[in-house]
């Protein structure tokens, strides 16, 4: 029996696809930064409830972009300059949300190695699905409450603490951790007081973290590969959820929907995903595909259990959740 055909790409192809640049790098980082800003002075310029969630809605889609940022220079995609993707890929979009790219890049590496596998670190976010709705919505709620970020945070204090005798060592390894978030974070608040609104640090910045980003990296997570087609298959393993320029706005920046393309092209830069995806419909893949029509298409089937199961895993699951981003 043949085997079913695989992606492939010219010499051209490749080497446009691997084509990094420092230029687009710096543009990326600094869209996610201008959206971030131009939000918190949507709110502080007309301060309604209305122009408030939306300001929460597009900080916390671009923190989730700071995130997919440091997600590509993980891969060394996000400038062509090693130095840059990552001093910028760890101190401008993983430390201010609470992300370090030095503790990513080997437990992500692993994820593309071992995928859908029984050795993949991120199983356990794909694995449990589908679930009951009444399951996803406590889930949901625990999100938008700020319940599930906070308990996140929590769970990383006391890692990062570790399980020395010495309290004062304890805190020693939490701070040695956690120094450059803090750094960042008293950053963004000593910019907001500069400019004589301190309170927006509270409301338009961490506020978001611990609400909107935990939303939407859950339903990021659960598009990515929960309730894929075939666990053992390359093309469909990994999902990629086609979808229209808001929702990609509020859930999916900077292309992060192209998570097939990513997993088959991991050195491809995430602004030339679409490219990639186009080439692997050029060359007939579009019917093997794991493709969505959109995110309320995989929820659906990701919520399709008619069963509501109240578990949730053991407290050593509870820990390896935290340690996701």
């Amino acid at each position: 029996m043949t085997a079913d055909p695989q992606p492939s790409l010219s010499p051209e192809q490749d080497a446009y696809l691997r084509g990094r640049s420092d230029w687009m790098g710096a543009y990326l980082v600094l869209h996610a930064w201008g959206v971030i800003a131009l939000a918190m002075a949507l709110f502080i310029a007309w301060p309604h409830p209305l122009s408030f969630v939306i300001a929460v809605v597009i900080i916390g889609g671009r923190q989730l972009g700071l995130a997919i940022l440091m997600h590509d220079a993980a891969h060394r995609a996000l400038f062509k300059n090693t130095r840059l993707n990552d001093t910028l890929g760890t101190f401008l979009c993983g430390w201010p949300v609470g992300a370090s790219l030095s503790l990513y890049r080997p437990y992500h590496l692993s994820h593309h190695r071992h995928t859908q596998q029984k050795d993949d670190p991120d199983l356990i976010l794909s694995a449990p699905f589908p679930i009951s709705k009444g399951s996803f919505w406590r889930k949901m709620r625990r999100d938008i409450f700020g319940v599930t970020g906070y308990q996140r945070r929590m769970e990383f204090f006391r890692m990062e603490m570790g399980d020395d005798p010495s309290r004062l060592q304890r805190w020693k390894n939490l701070f040695q951790a956690e120094k450059y978030f803090v750094l960042s974070n008293l950053l963004i608040f000593g910019i907001t007081a500069a400019a004589g609104v301190w309170w927006a640090y509270f409301a338009l910045w961490l506020l978001p973290l611990l609400t909107w980003y935990q939303v939407i990296s859950r339903i990021r997570n659960i598009a990515e590969h929960a309730v894929v087609g075939n666990n053992d298959d390359r093309l469909r393993n990994t999902r990629t959820t086609l979808t229209n320029w808001g929702m990609r706005m509020v859930l999916a920046p900077y292309w992060v929907n192209y998570h097939l393309e990513h997993h088959l092209f991991v050195f491809t830069p995430c602004w030339k995903l679409p490219v990639a995806h186009r080439l692997l419909i050029e060359q007939g893949f579009g019917l093997r595909m794991e493709l969505a029509p959109g995110y309320l298409a995989v929820l659906r089937k990701a919520v399709s259990n008619p069963h509501d199961d109240t578990h949730h895993g053991t407290p050593d699951d509870q820990r390896k959740r935290a340690q996701l981003i």
